[in-house]
């Protein structure tokens, strides 16, 4: 009754509470913890935390940062990832990635998969390209039906990115869509090198796989949705996030658009 008297919410509450209940030498700090948490609305751990409050500028030991969040009741609400296997007809084309998921500089090994959604039985699908140089979407489309519209819409978008001269290696399952003849003559018109993953063996595309097990765990399974174009909204906003603001340990604390700024500057 006092908190509906006083018109605060329990998690409100509990966190002021909590905070009082901590020594003031690290109250400034706290609010800047609990600020960035809320932010990125419970996707970022300790790890995360510390790397967002150095790029601000504060010296901070990222043993300070976990043992605050732990005090004050935030972890990250990120699901484990899976991977599931695709099983598709065998393709001639061989695996040139062959799992060297690193590169030296943008555009230069790009890969690709589609992943499905499922909202009150309606299905939605997503097809993205990724840049291994930092992870970023460099282009997706987003369907009802698997079409193949879905990659070829997709394809198209992430080609007309290219400078001259830069004819990056695609990487991918062995899906149909990427046997289609229209999708092959596409690659070889901009000089695109094309590498498929082996029968049944999802680790050899486990980065794009590593992307749908981020997206869906610090987005989808943390909300719900009326409708699949509630959905499709909603994924848009998550890749500009992901894009442009979501830090990445290994990117030095930086998303992967900044990181790519800063290696074009350098």
């Amino acid at each position: 009754m006092p908190l509906k008297v006083a018109e605060l919410s329990r998690s409100t509450f509990y966190y002021q509470v909590r905070v009082q209940q901590l020594d003031d030498r690290h109250a400034g700090l706290k609010r800047r913890i609990h600020a960035l948490y809320e932010r990125h609305k419970g996707r970022y751990g300790y790890r995360r935390i510390t790397a967002a409050l150095r790029q601000a500028g504060e010296q901070v030991n990222h043993k300070t940062v976990q043992r605050l969040m732990q005090h004050l009741g935030l972890k990250s609400l990120v699901r484990p990832k899976k991977y599931r296997s695709y099983r598709g007809q065998p393709a001639s084309v061989p695996n040139l990635l062959a799992r060297q998921f690193q590169a030296e500089r943008p555009n230069q090994k790009w890969v690709t998969d589609v992943t499905e959604f499922n909202v009150r039985g309606e299905k939605l699908y997503l097809s993205p390209v990724m840049d291994l140089y930092n992870g970023e979407i460099v282009s997706y489309s987003i369907q009802k039906r698997p079409q193949f519209s879905l990659v070829g819409g997709m394809l198209k978008k992430a080609l007309a990115k290219l400078a001259n001269q830069e004819a990056p290696l695609l990487h991918s399952d062995q899906g149909w869509q990427y046997q289609m003849p229209a999708y092959r003559r596409k690659l070889a018109e901009y000089g695109v090198i094309q590498s498929m993953s082996r029968k049944e063996n999802c680790l050899d595309n486990a980065a794009i796989e590593s992307f749908f097990g981020t997206l869906k765990s610090e987005y989808f399974y943390l909300n719900r949705f009326d409708n699949i174009e509630q959905l499709q909204a909603g994924i848009r906003r998550y890749i500009h996030y992901y894009n442009y603001e979501r830090i990445k340990i290994k990117l030095k604390g930086l998303s992967p658009v900044q990181y790519r700024n800063q290696a074009l500057a350098a």
